[in-house]
């Protein structure tokens, strides 16, 4: 392997090791992972939940389009739900993208080469 290789695949290695953090591994027989979200507290959490379940009743009942009349609360707080959406989009994992197609550019005139070798 050439020195410009290896130095790219240490590289590849360093980032890989702190970029690849949403997901974590819980088994690795199965390659399960887990993803975390954060939450003040139980009443917070709760909340994410029931959030969750109302937007999911609205975007079954095409039809009628609310919350049924026996939940209390019918606002569905999307700021909230937005929230954890944003917890477990995994930006550092695109920054990891970012860097391999720095070290790799795409050569518009051959971009299948990696095919042909």
């Amino acid at each position: 392997m050439e020195k410009d290789e290896i130095e790219k695949l240490e590289t590849i290695k360093r980032l890989t090791n702190s970029c690849l953090s949403t997901l974590r591994p819980v088994d690795n027989k199965n390659r399960i992972h887990s993803a975390e979200i954060k939450v003040y507290d139980y009443y917070e959490l709760a909340s994410v939940i029931r959030n969750l379940m109302k937007l999911c009743i609205v975007a079954l009942d095409h039809d009628g389009a609310e919350v049924p009349n026996t939940i209390e609360n019918k606002s569905i707080d999307v700021g909230l739900i937005l929230g954890i959406a944003l917890q477990l989009f995994p930006i550092d994992e695109f920054e990891l993208l970012n860097e391999i197609s720095i070290l790799f550019p795409v050569d518009q005139n051959s971009k299948n080469s990696f095919l042909e070798e």
